[in-house]
């Protein structure tokens, strides 16, 4: 089995800074790495909202690195550090973005830390046939 790297054209640094790829390709299958509200030097967005605006399109960024969308995910796993306090905010950004059924799969996980982030989001898509290479 093959596994192809994948990174947003432009990629933020914390993918050089602790050494991992924004996404792997196996086949048909993409798993993207968590991504979060990076600015492109690597620092958080201070603001919350702003922060999971960014981490979703940090996300985009990547889906579209590798011939997908948003309606390509499957499966959604989130992050959060204070989700009673967040929920509302992380709702609002992502009922934006996911308009239509069938919505993917979630999974939303409270954690205490988050390397200064507030928010992390990693997703599994599947990559469309016509976009698979031979």
């Amino acid at each position: 089995m093959t596994r192809t790297a994948i990174f947003p054209q432009n990629r933020h640094a914390l993918y050089e800074q602790h050494g991992y790829s924004a996404a792997i390709q196996s086949q048909d299958l993409l798993f993207i790495s968590g991504q979060v509200g990076s600015r492109a030097d690597g620092t958080p967005e201070p603001e919350f909202e702003k922060q999971v605006e960014q981490a979703f399109e940090n996300l985009a960024d990547t889906l579209t690195a590798a011939g997908c969308s948003f309606d390509d995910i499957v499966d959604v796993t989130t992050f959060h550090t204070d989700p009673e306090q967040q929920f509302e905010t992380i709702m609002k950004v992502k009922n934006k973005i996911f308009t239509q059924k069938p919505y993917p799969n979630w999974t939303a996980i409270g954690v205490n830390w988050l390397a200064g982030f507030d928010f992390e989001i990693k997703v599994i898509a599947r990559i469309p046939k016509a976009e698979i290479p031979a």
